[in-house]
């Protein structure tokens, strides 16, 4: 008998987000500690952290995800379900999509959709769809590393910027 479906994570969004970041579906490590970007190499809070200069790792997960639902921020992504051994994009097999425009639906503010490295933005015509524009940012993942923090980072300002998301 086959393992059953991997399940995703629940959206974080509220009615005001600006900018839907979308990653692909979420590693071992953050469906254990059930928790967005769980790993702990990954890049994601780490570049939250420098573009809202808060440390957002000496926070509470929930309060890691109300400060960044507070600047207008929603996450969730591509996929709902899928087969995966390991944690790598490429081993993702049988995947279902999530119900992205039924949760653009219910965020009026909303400007733009990101995509949260190569696997996600594989779906970029299906958000480019809903009538906002679509990004393709470099993945956070530690499997990314021909990318350095920086350079990442530089990726994402500019995208967060454009839509407001910067305490500036």
């Amino acid at each position: 008998m086959s393992e059953p479906p991997l399940q995703g994570l629940a959206p974080v969004w509220s009615p005001q987000a600006r900018l839907l970041l979308l990653g692909s579906f979420p590693g071992v490590a953050s469906l254990q500690a059930q928790q967005y970007y769980g790993h702990p190499r990954n890049h994601f809070w780490p570049i939250l952290s420098a573009l809202w200069g808060l440390d957002l790792h000496a926070l509470a997960y929930d309060k890691r995800l109300e400060a960044a639902t507070a600047r207008g921020l929603a996450i969730w992504d591509v996929y709902a379900t899928c087969e995966r051994e390991g944690s790598l994009d490429s081993a993702i097999r049988a995947a279902q999509p999530n119900d992205l425009a039924g949760l653009v639906a219910r965020m009026p503010a909303l400007q733009a959709v990101a995509h949260n490295g190569g696997e996600s933005a594989r779906s970029i015509k299906i958000t480019g769809a809903l009538g906002l524009p679509a990004y393709r940012l470099p993945s956070t993942s530690p499997a990314n590393a021909s990318w350095s923090f920086e350079r990442k980072l530089l990726a994402w300002r500019e995208v967060f910027a454009r839509h407001g998301l910067l305490d500036e």
